[in-house]
């Protein structure tokens, strides 16, 4: 290690342990969970679908979540996009499947945000905890924006 790498690791150790300005001129720390959030700030929901997880938003910070999710099986995936919540409806019974839907929130026709298992695959809508998808229903509002990523 030459002189200058050890002058400025002792430099940025001090100002982190101290407070002195040096530290003020290192890069602008983040949380943890802020970090890990793959949406634009503009998003009021977020779905990653590659590591099963979704989170709420509001203002770009991070209100719930990370909360493990399912998703879409094969023949009825999960689409990515940015979407708009369209409707919510408290208990609503899938039409085509004869399914309860507890505390849906509609954002990609007939995609949603639901009650149902985390463990389980499904026909494209996103499955939440009963928890996750109470927080979901109360905290989204139609026309919020809704962001999946791979």
């Amino acid at each position: 290690m030459t002189i200058l790498r050890v002058l400025v690791l002792a430099v940025t150790v001090a100002g982190t342990l101290f407070g002195t300005a040096a530290a003020a001129t290192a890069a602008p720390a983040t949380t943890a969970a802020a970090a890990k959030v793959p949406c634009a700030p503009t998003a009021r929901a977020c779905v990653r679908l590659s590591t099963n997880q979704a989170w709420l938003l509001r203002g770009g910070k991070v209100v719930v979540g990370p909360v493990p999710i399912s998703h879409g099986r094969t023949g009825f995936l999960t689409p990515a996009g940015t979407f708009r919540v369209s409707f919510k409806n408290e208990d609503h019974i899938s039409s085509v499947y004869n399914q309860p839907m507890p505390f849906s929130v509609f954002f990609n026709g007939d995609i949603a945000f639901h009650q149902g298992s985390v463990r389980q695959k499904s026909h494209g809508c996103v499955h939440l905890s009963a928890s996750a998808a109470r927080a979901f229903f109360a905290e989204l509002s139609p026309g919020d924006r809704v962001q999946v990523v791979a």
